[in-house]
């Protein structure tokens, strides 16, 4: 054999084991994504919820009788933890002033969700945000909600979701 045919014979050698390895790097892929996407899916079928199915039920005693409550995750009354919650409200449902001592993050899912600043319930000084608004309020920001209309707004936030009425009067769980 000369040493063109060797060297051609190496060659050919080498790009059969590098064509070997990727072939097997492929697959290998292809098998690591194909455990990925079955775990995926056997999760989160059962944290995932169509609308139809989101389980709603009565709201607690700290919000005002009328709505209704879903915990899509985690626990809102947990002493850590992250939660996501969903409130469906009738048309001209209120929301005194209040506060809260974590963050809230809220998510306009469907109607027109209207929410005032400070410490006194003042229609007139509330800004309207429709399906699809997002808005963040820090801790202890004092603030008051109605809803124009069916409202649904998801709340998501850190554990423990506490309601801390500016005038404890207004507190529904109180009203016993």
């Amino acid at each position: 054999m000369g040493d063109w045919e060797l060297t051609f014979a190496m060659k050919v050698g080498s790009m059969k084991q590098k064509k070997n390895w990727t072939v097997m790097a492929v697959a290998l892929l292809w098998g690591m994504i194909g455990v990925f996407i079955v775990a995926a899916q056997t999760s989160s079928a059962k944290h995932a919820f169509t609308p139809e199915a989101i389980p709603y039920g009565p709201v607690p005693a700290f919000v005002p009788a009328g709505a209704q409550l879903a915990v899509l995750e985690g626990n809102p009354a947990a002493a850590s933890g992250d939660y996501t919650i969903r409130l469906k409200m009738p048309d001209g449902y209120r929301i005194a002033p209040h506060w809260h001592p974590q963050r809230e993050n809220v998510t306009v899912i469907s109607g027109t969700f209207k929410v005032g600043m400070g410490d006194r319930f003042d229609e007139s000084k509330m800004g309207e945000f429709p399906a699809g608004s997002f808005a963040y309020l820090d801790p202890d920001m004092h603030h008051y909600a109605m809803a124009s209309g069916e409202v649904v707004v998801q709340v998501h936030g850190a554990s423990p979701l506490q309601f801390n009425y500016v005038n404890p009067n207004d507190d529904p769980s109180r009203k016993k």
